[in-house]
């Protein structure tokens, strides 16, 4: 009798493991795919998540390789590359309409800042965005099999230690950028959408991007030669020219 209790016991350990691979296999296949699906869509870029793990019981995990390419018109280069990317979504949440994240924290992103006069890729980016969250070239919206739209509540977003490279194909100065720390996106509304979550962080990293050049301008002359000085102090006053600030009076 014991031993059939501990066959049982064992044949139910077995069967919960597999249960618990199981989710957390598909629902880093859920997001992987939708990421896939739905980014490209919003940023008019190509944009790649290699990998995402997430635990069904606890909602934490961890998504891997996250690349997003440059609009049309600038370099073969990606615009960033975020690596991992850790994430923890309150778990029943998943299962409705109103998903809340209680946290997603980016650890060592890096950016790629390209210029023309007064336009940049990280500029595209933004446009190409805005543009797709109206109009007749709307990106579709993320929904659940009944139909209902999808929104988000993050409690906390933080992106720190992030790198800023000035420049094409990886010869151009490499910045560190300001941290990002936002709380409760989405909390006061209710929810919003994924392109509104996309467009909000994206807003607060180009402001990043412009601090890291705007301070540079000033520095940059200190530790590189004049042609990257100035390269540099061009780059930035095409910045703060192309969201809204004064450029510096040229000595």
């Amino acid at each position: 009798m014991n031993k059939k209790l501990l066959y049982i016991g064992g044949g139910l350990a077995v069967l919960v493991l597999a249960g618990y691979i199981g989710m957390t296999f598909f629902l880093g296949s859920v997001v992987t795919a939708g990421v896939n699906s739905f980014a490209p869509k919003l940023t008019q870029t190509k944009v790649t998540l290699a990998d995402a793990k997430i635990s069904p019981l606890t909602g934490s995990g961890t998504l891997s390789g996250l690349v997003v390419g440059n609009p049309a018109g600038w370099s073969d280069n990606n615009i960033c590359s975020l690596g991992k990317i850790h994430v923890a979504v309150a778990p029943f949440s998943l299962l409705g309409d109103h998903i809340v994240v209680n946290e997603i924290d980016i650890e060592a992103p890096e950016f790629n800042y390209e210029t023309k006069i007064l336009s940049s890729n990280v500029g595209a980016l933004l446009k190409n965005i805005e543009s797709a969250m109206g109009g007749k070239d709307a990106a579709p919206q993320a929904t659940t099999k009944s139909g209902q739209p999808i929104k988000f509540e993050v409690k906390k977003f933080r992106l720190s230690n992030g790198k800023v490279r000035l420049g094409v194909g990886g010869t151009g100065v490499s910045l560190p950028m300001p941290d990002i720390e936002l709380t409760d996106l989405g909390t006061k509304e209710g929810g919003i959408t994924p392109d509104q979550l996309v467009l909000a962080v994206m807003k607060n990293v180009t402001s990043s991007i412009v601090s890291a050049t705007t301070k540079a301008v000033g520095e940059i002359g200190k530790t590189t030669g004049a042609a990257a000085a100035a390269a540099t102090k061009k780059a930035g006053e095409g910045l703060k020219n192309l969201f809204g600030g004064k450029p510096k009076p040229k000595p």
